[in-house]
């Protein structure tokens, strides 16, 4: 079939997509080489399509469908994306994605290559084409584009052959794919979904999340954009959740299980799985943001808890006690801090389902199962030993903070969960100023130890800059007496003075193991049977230990927002990558895509900024292309992803 005639189809209604196809993912990169290869009549493969009837046709986009046998899309999807989009100047009804992508491509008629748009190395020179305004002018106005020729001698011998090759990029709509049908009565939209299945798993292009929707579109098409809907609620609200993770939770309300695979014969329920899911997600998400503080996405670690403790709130059908409730975060919060879920997700969370629903399972056998799987579930003060804002205890240091008594230094007003309104963000206080440390020859990882962290407000944090604690502490206990032992500080002033740093540290670390073993005594409501000894703490073997500082943080922000405008899925800042057997940290990557930044087609990156060149070591255990800056990376991704060339 010809391309012309397929793009006629799909105008007509007569081809489309699928409700259950994902959206289109397609790189700059990938669209010139598409366009590159039929321009050379190279061949692109073929297409597979499902021929069925339109009345009963679940297809995606808002335009009606042709009467009669309609042709859905399984195998195709992106390549036809792509030409409908550079042909016709806007991308078809069903689209969804960037149309950047595919927006400026432009041929040269010298030494005939495809680049996208660029001003610099483009203007002024006739011998680069428009492809969509060439596709959509056509043979009838090649005439208006042979006049836009150079005239110059040099230029007029080869008039000629420009025109042949403008014709040949014209006649790529001309060229004629092969088309695989797949049709019969006995071709059911499980078969069909299967076959989809095994085409789009070649090469791993599909997350198990998508094909696992693919197969619930059969019951209920809008599955995924009810989906989304929900996940924009959360992220509107600071939390950047993504579509296997929801699906997950509605996988444990259904089946009890972690494994998509479970999803199959529970279809029919997925609408009320979802609300289901989605309601105990909304009150865990308020559970550990009013009682622990947890309150935005920097600090929510554990976030594959969630779908255990959405199962066990829809066993329980109906609220929690004060006792359950506590006890039930008591959980979330430990296996967060010890990384439960860093390791094997799937794994983990199953057997903690498992642990929940055994005959003589329920919240204590859960608890009983995290304790001997870590050892002991006690914090002692050697575990803020770690420095950097990726630190695991670093969300434990802003949980104490939101938990407990701990007072702004410039108020006096309490820092107490929702105190400050419903998704408040505290600044890090470095207590003694990196500065004067640098200045007295401590390292970076001392400077930015956790036990010299702190949380205050805004103004509060800049109305002490960087003065150091033996002259700004004494004003504060004269302001607000009491405010400086609320945030753990030692009040023996010799420990103020920055000659005293390191025993300040080893004592603000005794005091914060004692609050952090205080506040989960008072989750368990006083029975401390959970709180055994844990064994020696491990030696720091973690070579990049993630964000250390809000500048820091604020330049990962700005990045991530750059990728979100190119059409790119947001990366995780500090990402903890751990042993995948054990779960034990092993580094912290300041900022990660551990799907790629095309989730199964490209492999996974990370950004670390600031970090000794030993850190890059790390790229073949961890698996992760890893980039040292910012300025790096982003050359990676327009020369790589999206194909910019520079100016």
């Amino acid at each position: 079939m010809k391309i012309s005639t397929i793009l006629d189809h799909i105008d007509s209604g007569h081809m489309a997509l699928p409700k259950f196809q994902r959206g289109y993912v397609w790189t700059r990169d990938q669209v010139r080489g598409l366009v590159d290869s039929l321009y050379r009549r190279h061949p692109v493969g073929s297409l597979l399509i499902w021929a069925t009837e339109s009345k009963t046709a679940m297809h995606r986009g808002g335009s009606p469908l042709a009467a009669g046998i309609v042709k859905l899309l399984l195998d195709g999807q992106q390549r036809m994306t792509t030409l409908y989009g550079i042909v016709r100047g806007k991308p078809p009804k069903f689209f969804d994605g960037n149309k950047k992508v595919f927006e400026g491509l432009h041929f040269h008629l010298g030494d005939e290559t495809f680049a996208f748009y660029q001003r610099v190395k483009m203007q002024g020179d006739p011998l680069w084409i428009d492809v969509t305004k060439l596709m959509q002018a056509g043979t009838a106005g090649l005439g208006d584009f042979v006049a836009k020729l150079p005239d110059s001698p040099g230029h007029a011998a080869n008039v000629g052959a420009y025109i042949g090759r403008l014709s040949t990029l014209l006649g790529i709509t001309e060229i004629v794919l092969q088309v695989e049908e797949v049709t019969g009565t006995d071709k059911t939209l499980d078969i069909v979904v299967d076959i989809f299945n095994r085409v789009n798993s070649r090469g791993t292009k599909l997350s198990k999340g998508d094909l696992a929707l693919a197969k619930l579109c059969t019951e209920w098409p809008d599955v995924r954009n009810s989906m989304k809907a929900k996940l924009k609620g959360w992220a509107d609200a600071g939390y950047n959740f993504n579509l296997d993770w929801l699906l997950r939770s509605v996988n444990t309300v259904l089946t009890g299980e972690a494994k998509f695979s479970h999803l199959d014969d529970k279809r029919l329920d997925i609408p009320d799985g979802l609300k289901r899911a989605s309601e105990h997600i909304d009150t865990s998400l308020n559970l550990i943001a009013d009682r622990l503080g947890l309150d935005h996405d920097r600090v929510f670690f554990g976030r594959n808890g969630v779908p255990v403790m959405v199962r066990y709130m829809d066993q329980k059908q109906g609220p929690l006690d004060a006792v359950e409730r506590d006890k039930l975060l008591f959980w979330f919060a430990q296996a967060g801090m010890w990384g439960r879920f860093s390791g094997s997700t799937e794994t983990n969370v199953d057997r903690d389902l498992a642990a929940l629903e055994a005959p003589s399972g329920g919240l204590d056998a859960l608890l009983e199962q995290l304790r001997l799987w870590h050892g002991g579930l006690r914090v002692e003060p050697d575990h803020f030993t770690a420095w950097s804002l990726g630190a695991r205890f670093y969300p434990v240091l802003y949980m104490l903070t939101r938990m407990g008594g701990a007072r702004d230094w410039e108020t006096g007003l309490p820092l107490k969960a929702n105190h400050l309104g419903k998704m408040s963000r505290l600044e890090v206080h470095h207590i003694f100023p990196k500065a004067q440390l640098y200045k007295r020859n401590h390292s970076r990882q001392e400077a930015n130890a956790l036990a010299n962290f702190c949380f205050l407000t805004k103004n509060t944090n800049l109305s002490i800059r960087d003065r150091l604690p033996e002259d700004y502490f004494a004003e504060i206990e004269t302001k607000h007496p009491g405010a400086l032992a609320s945030q753990w500080i030692p009040i023996d002033p010799t420990l103020w003075k920055i000659d005293r740093y390191r025993d300040f540290l080893k004592k603000r670390r005794e005091l914060l193991a004692a609050e952090a073993n205080k506040s989960f005594e008072v989750l368990l409501h006083g029975n401390s049977k959970w709180l055994a000894a844990s064994p020696p703490v491990a030696q720091d073997v973690a070579v990049a230990r993630g964000v250390t500082s809000e500048s820091e943080e604020l330049e990962l922000d700005k990045l991530n927002t750059w990728i979100e405008k190119e059409g790119l899925p947001r990366g995780h800042i500090s990402f903890d990558y751990a042993d995948p057997q054990t779960g034990d940290q092993k580094a912290v990557f300041d900022l990660a895509w551990p799907d790629g930044l095309q989730p199964g087609l490209t492999k996974p990156v990370a950004v670390l900024l600031n970090e000794p060149s030993d850190v890059l070591s790390l790229e073949n255990e961890s698996g992760f292309r890893l980039f040292a800056s910012v300025e790096e990376f982003r050359r990676y991704v327009e020369k790589a992803i999206l194909k910019l060339e520079a100016t």
